[in-house]
């Protein structure tokens, strides 16, 4: 599944190419799995509207839209226009949110296509249909939030009372999305193993320092690795169809057997929380 790098790379390449464009005609397919709004409520409130901005929040894709315009209006985006509807991306296990031309040809288990006043179309593909897609009128409903806090910008005191007297597996309290949101089963490995904490440790057992170490060793495994354009370990790609290179670079993850790239030592895995985790028996005390 997309963890927060490959969303933030997925949505940052969607608003680079979207950014101002207007939807004119919106297509669904019959797979009821792959909505939370009803496909013709959404074509219908999709249609003529301004992308102003995409964004992530947590592990979901924000498509920020302004009012509908009708045909021959004027398409770009006023600086600073509030948004008056969200589309809202899940990717699930395998999505995947692509700017596409209008005339490339239709790849299988594709379940949306918006075509888009510049003559491409933003295309949701999946398939497996674990993804979501949702729309919310900003005019009767609250915008999207996540539950937890964002990893990338939590403070060192927020960050510690997250965990405080929790007793279950930090691997498994670094995934709870009602904690931190986006984090999932890659870079929580990863983080782990620059901290140099066990995941099975108990996570109300860690001291202060350990939880420092772990906060900013999770920042800076997901900042490298939004540079590098996320981690491709599947199917995963960006808006362009291009894959991510972080996981040339990971130090445990899926790395079982192979020597520690710090020490030495055989990379382990064992089964935490329902998923595979990996860490080094030498680095990770």
């Amino acid at each position: 599944m997309p963890e927060l790098p490959e969303v933030e790379t997925v949505a940052r390449s969607v608003d680079q190419r979207v950014r101002g464009d207007r939807i004119v005609e919106v297509w669904f397919c019959s797979h009821p799995q792959s909505f939370k709004t009803p496909p013709a409520e959404q074509a219908k409130g999709l249609t003529g509207r301004v992308f102003l901005a995409v964004h992530r929040t947590g592990k979901h894709i924000v498509c920020e839209l302004g009012p509908a315009l009708t045909v021959g209006k004027r398409a770009a985006a006023r600086k600073g226009e509030a948004a008056q509807a969200q589309w809202i991306v899940h990717l699930g296990m395998t999505g995947r949110l692509l700017v596409t031309d209008a005339d490339a040809p239709v790849t299988a288990h594709t379940h949306a296509r918006l075509t888009l006043a510049s003559g491409r179309e933003l295309r949701f593909v999946d398939p497996r249909r674990f993804g979501r897609l949702d729309f919310h009128d900003l005019q009767r409903h609250a915008g999207f939030a996540s539950q937890g806090a964002e990893p990338l910008t939590i403070g060192k005191e927020e960050f510690a009372a997250l965990f405080r007297g929790r007793r279950l597996p930090i691997k498994a309290a670094l995934l709870n999305q009602r904690l931190l949101t986006g984090v999932g089963n890659i870079y929580a490995d990863e983080a782990l193993f620059r901290a140099g904490v066990r995941p099975r440790r108990m996570a109300g057992r860690l001291t202060r320092e350990e939880l420092e170490r772990l906060r900013v060793g999770l920042i800076e495994v997901l900042r490298h690795a939004i540079r590098l354009g996320g981690s491709s370990v599947s199917d995963y790609v960006d808006a362009n169809g291009d894959p991510g290179s972080f996981q040339v670079e990971h130090c445990v993850y899926r790395r079982t057997g192979l020597p520690c790239r710090r020490c030495g030592r055989e990379i382990r895995r064992i089964v935490l929380a329902g998923r595979g985790t990996h860490y080094c028996p030498q680095c990770q005390h």
